[in-house]
């Protein structure tokens, strides 16, 4: 699982730079995590819009990131089988921005990190690519396949909404935003390579444009209000 293995290697490698660093690895402090490019809230949109997605990278503590690999393996096991490389990795980089664009609108003064909002997003994408791609899985691998997701995202965000400190609202953010790519990826997730390549850039083209749309609303009504 390349892309998989790759970006839990990147989450790897940050957490132990933090720890060489001389960061706690299980109680880091928020100005050792801000250093190391976790979100910031006002100062994330006010002049620093590059750590919606460096945060994706930045846990707070091993217990937070060893979670949150854990999850991201076992959702990656599906991702590599129905997605190509670009696809997986583009929209796991697109939901991690969409959930902290969440936070930062819904609660703009609140520090944030992890890659919960990224892993989130990537559920809601196999839950849309697996309901509407008309992908070759026998019908009933494929409801119980969906049916596992479906209880991953529910249980995960009862599990944020009672648990004290957890970000839902970039839960929310990026399972949304995986669910609208999904939907939209998969009408073409079977077609030739050249098809499906020219879909995939041209997919990602516009919800570019669309986050930075929402992006420069989220700061103009919180910076300049």
């Amino acid at each position: 699982m390349p892309v998989t293995a790759a970006i839990i290697g990147a989450n790897l490698l940050v957490f132990v730079g933090m720890v060489l660093s001389g960061v706690s690895p299980t109680d880091p402090q928020i100005p050792d995590l801000v250093k190391w490019g976790a979100n910031t809230g006002l100062q994330t949109l006010a002049s620093q819009p590059w750590r919606m997605w460096t945060s994706n990278y930045v846990h707070i503590g091993i217990v937070h990131i060893a979670l949150n690999m854990w999850c991201l393996w076992s959702l990656g096991v599906l991702a590599e089988r129905i997605f190509d490389r670009w696809t997986y990795f583009l929209t796991y980089t697109f939901c991690g921005i969409a959930g902290s664009l969440a936070s930062l609108g819904l609660h703009p003064n609140r520090f944030g990190a992890g890659a919960s909002g990224a892993i989130f997003g990537l559920a809601g994408a196999l839950i849309s690519a697996l309901y509407l791609g008309h992908l070759p899985v026998h019908p009933r691998a494929l409801k119980s396949t969906l049916k596992s997701l479906l209880l991953f995202a529910a249980y995960n965000l009862f599990f944020g909404a009672v648990v004290p400190g957890i970000d839902n609202s970039a839960h929310i953010g990026g399972l949304i935003c995986g669910l609208i790519l999904g939907a939209v990826l998969a009408r073409h997730l079977t077609s030739p390579q050249e098809e499906r390549n020219s879909w995939r850039n041209g997919v990602f083209l516009v919800s570019g444009v669309v986050l930075l749309a929402i992006f420069l609303l989220i700061r103009r009504s919180v910076v300049h209000a």
